[in-house]
């Protein structure tokens, strides 16, 4: 039976997702307008939302139903 290589992340997914989206960033900025620089730049925006997501899930606002 296959066994299932696991590890710990070191950095917390906000930190991981907010440098792809810098990077993302930085890239398209090199880039001129085309499509691949279109794509960099969805992808940072897809990250950033995705951190916002994050930090409302983790919102003490929310509680589970008692």
């Amino acid at each position: 039976m296959l066994t299932r290589r696991r590890f710990k992340q070191t950095r917390t997914l906000t930190e991981r997702l907010a440098d792809e989206a810098k990077r993302c960033r930085e890239e398209a900025r090199a880039l001129s307008p085309g499509r691949r620089r279109e794509m960099l730049l969805r992808r940072a925006r897809q990250d950033e939302t995705a951190m916002q997501m994050e930090a409302w899930l983790r919102s003490p606002g929310l509680r589970a139903p008692t």
